[in-house]
């Protein structure tokens, strides 16, 4: 594919050496990293402290940002570039242009068991040993990898992807154009006990969970059905692999939450919110619009709309480098304390003996 093709295609605002050189309009065969560049493909550099990787790159080609001091290099070096306000998301689309996750064909394997009550859609692939019990619905273009498992009364949306081994429990309802990777367990039971007379007593969860348009659920990942009511995933939120979402939970739309992250029950995340790997949220914390939380950050309470936020318990962002660099300093100031302790014993002393 050619460059002049792929600025075509991305659907954005490109500028292009092509303008000015429009012989050199290279063959690509495919998108590789700019620090591990091999010829005859394109990569892409994010940003001006990536600059260094252009005097060396073996890329035929460059995705830059709109930094004229970025095409000047490229174009000395001979280096065919396209030039967009946001690199990443070019790269993405450039990748998508060269490569097709696995999509088996529409059609049920023989070993598949399905109840004769279920729901199924136009150009649906359901792969072997799937199991679907009673009640369930799946959308036009749903595709069921080995040994998925859904439960009574589960609804698929439109163009759904379930991989391998994911098991989705009774009554979850998810959308169009989901995403839910192997070993993923969705609408489990929550976990719900009452202590009574010296034992646990179980709390039976009779509610669901559901998963708007456009989630993506990585491997291994939990989301459980409340008590009562919803644990809700709103769209186009991508939960990476090991994430917990414990029973009613209301999760907005466009979050993204790295891996083993674990959020207790009853918690709220306003839209847009970023968690990093391994925070932890406490029961019934309220989480704003927009907030980023770094890793192993601790949150509970409320955390204000566009907060930015670190450490356990989660601080603001600058407050918590602050604080590091303290907390790297405290033998230092421990010593300087016992010495200042030392001096005014000895200072005490002589005015106890004059």
């Amino acid at each position: 594919m050619k460059l002049s093709e792929i600025a075509a295609q991305l659907g954005m605002a490109v500028q292009s050496s092509l303008s000015q050189y429009p012989d050199l309009d290279p063959d690509l065969s495919g998108v590789t990293a700019v620090r591990a560049a091999v010829p005859g493909t394109i990569s892409y550099i994010e940003g001006a402290k990536f600059a260094a990787y252009l005097t060396h790159t073996q890329a035929s080609a460059l995705i830059l940002p709109a930094d004229a001091d970025l095409q000047t290099q490229a174009n000395e070096r001979g280096l065919p570039w396209i030039s967009v306000q946001d690199p990443r998301l070019a790269f993405a689309r450039t990748l998508a242009l060269f490569y097709r996750p696995f999509q088996p064909q529409a059609g049920i394997h023989p070993t598949a068991v399905i109840d004769p009550t279920v729901q199924v859609g136009d150009r649906v692939a359901i792969g072997a040993y799937v199991v679907i019990e009673a009640g369930v619905t799946l959308g036009d273009d749903v595709c069921l990898h080995p040994n998925v498992v859904l439960y009574p009364g589960v609804t698929v949306g439109d163009r759904t992807l379930i991989h391998a081994n994911a098991v989705i429990h009774e009554r979850t309802q998810i959308g169009a154009d989901c995403v839910i990777h192997s070993g993923a367990a969705i609408g489990a039971e929550g976990f719900g006990f009452t202590f009574a007379n010296g034992a646990w007593e179980k709390i039976q969860q009779s509610g669901i969970v559901v998963l708007e348009d456009g989630v993506e659920v990585g491997c291994n990942s939990t989301i459980d059905r409340p008590s009562v009511g919803d644990t809700r995933i709103g769209a186009n939120t991508k939960l990476d692999n090991l994430v917990h979402i414990a029973h009613n939970c209301q999760i907005g739309k466009s979050c993204a939450m790295a891996a083993q992250v674990g959020l207790a029950g009853q918690v709220q995340v306003g839209d847009r919110a970023i968690l990093g790997g391994q925070v932890g949220v406490a029961n019934q914390a309220q989480i704003g619009a927009d907030v980023q939380a770094g890793a192993k950050a601790g949150l509970h309470g409320q955390i204000p709309p566009g907060s930015v936020v670190m450490g356990s318990p989660a601080i603001a962002y600058r407050t918590f480098l602050k604080s590091s660099a303290v907390y790297n300093r405290l033998p230092e100031m421990q010593r300087t304390l016992k010495d200042l302790q030392r001096q005014v014993a000895d200072l005490q002393a002589q005015l106890d003996q004059a």
